[in-house]
């Protein structure tokens, strides 16, 4: 058995040309904001990539970047500024932030009607409740691969490695919901038997940041596999998921290339339904 590889880059090159289509024909304006703090490798070059997309789509860009040093104070100062901009449509702060930062109270701060990150307790409350809100974009991307390649998750047993706020939980509840109606279990550093959890798996989503935690041995035949952890080493990105996986499972997402590119794209639409509220 080979794994059907997940092409997270072609689904979204799909997404952001509807995108693109619809706003020309809409003739409507849309602006992009982030607040970067500090110079983290990885957060300058997944900002960089998602105003490449905003330009890409005609999207307008508003960039904030913050030393690291900088106060709460400062970033909540930097968040009124987008909440007040009329040519900002939505905004991010790009996690993670610095260890002295309350994360959550700078969170709280973003209007929820420009949360386009889907983080903020409002939204997050709504996705609890079933409501209309904005999805946080991971949890929406892996949504939206898991229907593109028709993963029936329907009473499926789906495993959640990681319970992060940004990833983890917020999956949990919109995997559980009932137009989805996925049996979900959410494991943590204090799970007992995760082996086992992980073979009796249909669907394995590995959120942790540890390279290679997951090995071929560990999976079910025919298991479904999401690699969404991500760590940098000397040489390269390295995933939560050992590559050898593509030999046991039937579908997989690797990383880099499966739910990153996808995780953007839903940046977007998730800006598109804040200008269209």
């Amino acid at each position: 058995m080979s794994a059907t590889i997940i092409d997270g880059k072609k689904s979204a090159e799909i997404i952001k040309n509807q995108i693109s289509v619809n706003l020309k024909s809409s003739k409507k304006e849309l602006g992009l904001g982030t607040i970067l703090v500090g110079n983290d490798p990885g957060s300058v070059a997944y900002v960089d990539g998602k105003h490449r997309d905003c330009s890409e789509v005609g999207i307008s860009s508003i960039k904030i970047n913050l030393p690291t040093t900088s106060s709460e104070d400062e970033i909540i100062a930097a968040i009124e500024k987008l909440n007040k901009d009329p040519k900002c449509t939505g905004f991010i702060v790009q996690l993670p932030l610095p260890t002295s930062t309350d994360i959550q109270n700078i969170l709280s701060k973003i209007d929820p009607n420009k949360d386009a990150d889907g983080l903020h307790p409002f939204n997050l409350g709504n996705l609890v409740l079933s409501k209309n809100s904005i999805i946080p974009c991971t949890p929406k991307a892996i949504w939206a691969l898991l229907s593109e390649y028709k993963v029936n998750l329907s009473g499926a047993k789906v495993l959640i490695i990681g319970r992060g706020s940004t990833v983890g939980r917020p999956l949990s509840i919109l995997l559980s919901q009932k137009n989805i109606d996925a049996t979900v279990t959410l494991a943590h550093s204090a799970t007992r038997n995760l082996t086992d959890l992980i073979n009796d798996a249909d669907v394995v989503v590995a959120a942790i940041g540890k390279p290679h935690f997951i090995m071929p041995e560990m999976i079910k035949s025919g298991a479904v596999v999401i690699d969404v952890g991500i760590t940098r080493t000397q040489a390269g990105l390295v995933g939560d998921v050992d590559p050898g996986v593509i030999n046991i499972a039937s579908l997989f997402g690797p990383m880099p290339g499966g739910v990153g590119p996808m995780t953007r794209a839903m940046l977007l639409t998730n800006l598109v339904e804040l200008a269209n509220r």
